[in-house]
């Protein structure tokens, strides 16, 4: 049986990605609650030390790792990297003496010890002391509970983290109180949905992703949009000389990369370029969050039996979040763009032969694992393709983006780099 895990990014004040956590699932039969957590954690450290390596499934970014009492206590945290992993301690563990010893061993090795679900119970106390970090759920917590939490612990040196942040007005809210980590999904969500106009550096990026996304793809049009910005130009020259292509020559013209990628290869990375540029204002890990959905969703296409949707389905997950990036309603930003219509119908999450996959890469990427059972079912699928085509997509769109530095290098001395 494969290893389902997905992950979950934990922002900075910034909405810079600070670490991820891993969540777990063993199987479509074993919805968590049929697995314990000793053996999910188990599973976890195993599959991401030895299997799948932290650095894939984290891009070098500290991972949160759940620890239940056994695992603790058999010391079994220790088999992962103390510089890469942060121990993340269930709030269902009982603080009681051999618990809070292993802790101290954790803590004078070097690891980072965070507490979940925390409510500042007084028993907790000797937990607290050796905690780097504390988690409190801002679904489950009122306003004054969680105001209290920084007053008090704060002061200590301890950073707080608000989990199951879901809107742009909760996240405001944590970091007006004096928090420091930030966990949910607010960063997915428009901030203000309204129409309104687009900046003229803007349109030149959502001419590009008109262009690409048309039936018939004219090379020279996608080329004049690009030669016409001095950023979109070098991006692409970067992109097209790093290693990811391993060209033994460097390429300078915009209409020679583009003829080297190929029909097929200009739809999906100058939409992607594109949808890098426009979410230049907004936190990187949208951009790897729709990349990674793109991917995602055209590698499932033929387990799914949709070979044919291939490019649909990379359209598909690239396009939804874009009324994130752009901060507008997507019905309307759907109008601007010529998207075949059972892409548009299924982001607007009309019935369409795509929205089954669509569903189930949601589930996933979500850790949604109840709802990734109903439509792996539906769709018939192999249990361990969907993980296998999750992780590849994770790696992809870090090697990607990393390829052209499309979230956040701007271009230095561009016409330096056309004739290196």
């Amino acid at each position: 049986m494969d290893l389902f895990i997905a992950r979950q990014p934990i922002f900075t004040v910034k909405q810079a990605v600070y670490a991820y956590e891993l969540l777990f699932r063993s199987g479509p039969a074993n919805v968590f609650p049929d697995v314990d957590h000793n053996h999910a954690s188990a599973r976890v450290i195993a599959d991401s030390l030895f299997n799948l390596g932290l650095q894939t499934l984290t891009g070098g970014k500290l991972a949160f790792i759940n620890m239940t009492r056994d695992l603790l206590l058999g010391d079994y945290a220790v088999l992962l990297p103390r510089d890469e992993t942060v121990i993340e301690v269930l709030e269902t563990v009982t603080p009681d003496a051999k618990v809070v010893e292993a802790c101290r061993r954790l803590k004078a090795a070097g690891y980072l010890i965070a507490l979940d679900d925390f409510v500042g119970k007084a028993e907790m106390a000797p937990l607290v002391a050796l905690a780097d970090i504390i988690k409190v759920d801002f679904l489950a917590t009122r306003k004054d509970e969680r105001r209290a939490l920084v007053k008090r612990y704060a002061p200590r040196g301890v950073r707080l983290l608000a989990e199951k942040v879901e809107t742009q007005e909760g996240f405001r809210e944590a970091a007006d109180l004096g928090y420091t980590y930030f966990q949910g999904y607010f960063f997915a969500k428009p901030a203000v949905m309204q129409a309104t106009a687009a900046p003229e550096f803007r349109l030149t990026y959502l001419t590009l992703l008109q262009e690409t996304v048309k039936p018939d793809l004219d090379l020279r049009r996608i080329a004049a949009v690009i030669g016409r910005d001095v950023t979109l130009s070098y991006k692409l020259l970067r992109f097209i000389n790093s290693a990811f292509f391993g060209l033994r020559r460097s390429i300078a013209s915009i209409p020679e990369a583009l003829s080297l990628l190929g029909e097929r290869e200009v739809k999906r990375w100058a939409s992607l370029l594109g949808l890098a540029c426009l979410g230049a204002n907004k936190p990187a890990e949208l951009v790897v969050e729709a990349a990674l959905r793109a991917r995602f969703c055209e590698g499932m296409a033929a387990a799914a039996g949709l070979a044919h949707y291939t490019e649909e389905l990379f359209l598909l997950g690239l396009f939804s979040l874009i009324d994130a990036i752009l901060d507008r309603p997507l019905e309307s930003l759907l109008q601007e763009l010529p998207i075949p219509s059972m892409v548009k119908a299924t982001l607007l999450g009309e019935a369409s032969p795509l929205k089954d996959v669509y569903d189930c890469v949601l589930a996933y990427v979500a850790g949604d694992w109840e709802s990734l059972s109903t439509q792996m079912d539906k769709l018939q699928l192999d249990e361990e393709e969907v993980p296998r085509r999750y992780r590849e997509a994770v790696a992809w769109a870090q090697q990607a983006l990393r390829a052209g530095d499309s979230t956040n290098d701007q271009p230095q001395r561009a016409p330096a780099l056309a004739r290196s």
